[in-house]
């Protein structure tokens, strides 16, 4: 049943013009990461689906020392495309007799932190997505970290992917023009990562932009994009579209 089901699942998806779908197994996520959260009741889900729509590359390109208009623009109407689409596999999923709890694209429980009820990043680097890199964004081998993501939880029983290793290498593109200098380049060694967020990125710096950023004119959002813009993966320079 797990991969029949599984492959309907994915299909129905990508019927909505979706381009990065990855299964991960919740067994994997740790719970402790993330202090928002209650263990009680997402512990009944078993699996966590992450959904990805890729940014506009020339919207992408126009993204300098900060974010602008068109790229906070285009950063709500992805994040309200892919509720959307969290919606329509909610109900899919519970017309098929299972249950399902969305985590938002952009819903935070904790600005300051920078964090939702759930880690989109988390589970969608145990869902085989891509691997987290050293600016924290997912990066995925085809689009880079050019694309957001929403989240859905189920006990349907499906079949998981597989995580990918770190690629980030010597690579330190996103710290060399991060605008808040809060990106710390941490060495990543064999495809491993980090043990936690902070040894990766200082939080509050990044915070402080962001929250300067937000006052720009036309940008009313917590968005940079800089190292979204500049991480080779998924630029033309790389080969990646």
């Amino acid at each position: 049943m797990g991969s029949q089901i599984t492959e309907e699942l994915r299909q129905f998806i990508k019927s909505h013009g979706v381009q990065i779908i990855g299964i991960g197994d919740l067994m994997m996520y740790k719970f402790d990461e993330n202090p928002p959260m209650e263990k009680n009741f997402f512990g009944k889900f078993k699996f966590g689906i992450s959904v990805g729509l890729r940014l506009n590359d020339e919207i992408i390109e126009q993204i300098k020392n900060g974010p602008t208009v068109a790229y906070a623009d285009h950063y709500r109407d992805v994040n309200k495309k892919l509720d959307d689409i969290a919606d329509k596999v909610k109900k899919w999923i519970e017309n098929k007799g299972f249950n399902a709890y969305i985590i938002p694209a952009s819903k935070m429980v904790d600005e300051k932190e920078l964090k939702g009820e759930l880690s989109h990043k988390a589970i969608a680097r145990i869902a085989g997505v891509g691997w987290q890199g050293k600016s924290l964004l997912i990066i995925n081998p085809e689009f880079g970290p050019r694309f957001r993501m929403v989240t859905i939880l189920t006990d349907m029983i499906l079949e998981a992917d597989k995580p990918i290793k770190n690629r980030c290498g010597n690579c330190e593109a996103c710290k060399i023009s991060c605008p808040a200098a809060a990106i710390k380049g941490v060495k990543i060694l064999d495809g491993d990562y980090y043990k936690s967020r902070e040894e990766a990125v200082d939080m509050e710096k990044c915070f402080k932009k962001l929250c300067e950023f937000k006052k720009m004119e036309g940008i009313n959002a917590t968005v940079c994009g800089v190292c979204v813009k500049v991480c080779p993966w998924g630029s033309k320079k790389h080969g990646k579209k």
